[in-house]
Parts: C-alpha cells; sequence; structure tokens
C-alpha cells in the first residue's frame, strides 16, 4: 500500500513553532515512528512552503498512490486552486489539521479542501495522521 503525506506551509517548523499547538515533535520524528509501526505501508512525504509545489505534488501522485494525506496549512482557507487539484485526481484524500480549525479564527473555519476530500481530521495533534491512515488500511 502506497501513502502519501503532504505538509503545506509553516509545518516544517513542528516542533518549534506555536508548541503550545502543534506540539514539541518536529514532523520527521513522527514519521519516523509510523514507519516503525506500519512497516508493510510505503511512505512519500513531502512539505512545501509553496502552494503551485503542492499542486504539483498532488497531481503527481493523484493517480497512482491508495490515499493521500494532507494538511494544507493556511492554504486550507484561501486556494481554490488546491481544493481543485484535489477534484481532478483519482487518489482519495484525507484532510488533516493539529490544531482545531474551528475553534480558532473565524477565518480558518472556511477550507477549500474539506469539500474534496472523502474525510477531516481536526485538532487530535500529530494523532491525526495516524487515524487518516488507518482510515486508509481499513479501505484495502
Amino acid at each position: 500500500m502506497q501513502i502519501a503525506i503532504i505538509n503545506g506551509p509553516n509545518l516544517n517548523l513542528l516542533g518549534k513553532r506555536e508548541t503550545d499547538i502543534y506540539g514539541n515533535m518536529p514532523f520527521e520524528t513522527f514519521l519516523e515512528k509510523l514507519k516503525e509501526k506500519y512497516p508493510h505501508i510505503h511512505f512519500s512525504y513531502f512539505q512545501s512552503n509553496v502552494e503551485g509545489e503542492l499542486i504539483d505534488e498532488i497531481q503527481r501522485l493523484g493517480f497512482s498512490f491508495d490515499g493521500i494525506i494532507f494538511n494544507p496549512g493556511g492554504y486550507t482557507h484561501t486556494s481554490v486552486a488546491i481544493g481543485d487539484a484535489i477534484a481532478a485526481i483519482k487518489t482519495p484524500v484525507v484532510e488533516v489539521h493539529i490544531s482545531n480549525v474551528h475553534a480558532r479564527e473565524d477565518f480558518r473555519k472556511l477550507s477549500h479542501v474539506s469539500g474534496k476530500s472523502v474525510g477531516s481530521i481536526f485538532g487530535l495533534g500529530l494523532k491525526g495522521y495516524e487515524l487518516a491512515l488507518e482510515y486508509f488500511i481499513s479501505r484495502s
């Protein structure tokens, strides 16, 4: 099974930025733990702060992978183009957010991704990625 994890802007700073919201663990450390726990899964990981690069990666993987776990970060609320890219591919996408975006500023309640995804997970920290992975495993 091939699962892609794609993280958007500022998620390269996990473990350093706003640790009260996002925690102390760098994403790479978390990913290594996922790989150890799920050795039968082939993971692809990509992070970018650039909208077009995220779209390119969605398109690149969107016809060959079994699932995409996607945290679009701040682009969730602003990027119609990312939502359109998800709508254009065949691979199912689960939207994941570490924080509960609905408990934050009002502008964060709009998602151009949720309606194009098979599901969304908010506010469960890094555990949300594992829950999205479990969803894909259960479908196989």
